[in-house]
């Protein structure tokens, strides 16, 4: 498991549709996906550490962000020959099982993950409402175990920003995950 850092945001970077299968069977685009006020897109999967050890907080997050007027989608990227838990149908169990409030797609190509120039799980993109690119960072100062409760919700802070000034903050820290398990 080879721990890899995001690169820095490009700002207003058009963000790249997508038609991908989801957990409920259902195809899904990015227009499908996206919000009043914008869009996160995030990479992760079942098998992770990091993304294990955020997932409540990205849960809690995208909740609140959706009340904003933010949708969200997480797109799963990894080879599952690699790694089984990373499966469809491990995939559905577990939305199923931590009630996911947003779309968990399956990229089996990984052409979207190579499209978006996504590294790692999580890997993070924050669009505004032009769906262009304004954050690419952490959701906080967790790593392989949580943070405290009481950290900096980065992610959160930044996409409120976005949601409510179309812009990122020009300060962003990078996320941290597994490198991502290509074909």
């Amino acid at each position: 498991m080879v721990s890899t850092e995001t690169p820095v945001c490009d700002f207003n970077t058009p963000a790249i549709n997508f038609n991908l299968k989801g957990v409920d069977g259902q195809m899904h685009t990015l227009d499908s996906c996206k919000g009043e006020n914008g869009l996160l897109v995030m990479f992760i999967c079942n098998h992770c550490p990091y993304v294990k050890a955020i997932i409540d907080r990205v849960i809690r997050d995208t909740k609140e962000l959706k009340a904003m007027g933010l949708n969200t989608v997480a797109i799963m990227s990894n080879n599952p020959d690699e790694y089984e838990t990373d499966s469809f149908e491990n995939m559905q169990k577990i939305s199923e099982e931590m009630n996911f409030p947003f779309p968990y797609l399956i990229d089996k190509t990984q052409e979207v993950a190579k499209d978006y120039g996504a590294v790692c799980t999580p890997d993070f993109f924050g669009y505004n409402a032009d769906l262009e690119l304004q954050y690419r960072g952490r959701l906080d100062a967790s790593r392989k175990e949580s943070a405290a409760t009481d950290v900096k919700r980065d992610l959160f802070d930044a996409m409120n920003q976005v949601a409510t000034t179309g812009q990122g903050p020009l300060e962003q820290i990078p996320s941290m995950g597994c490198s991502i398990k290509w074909y």
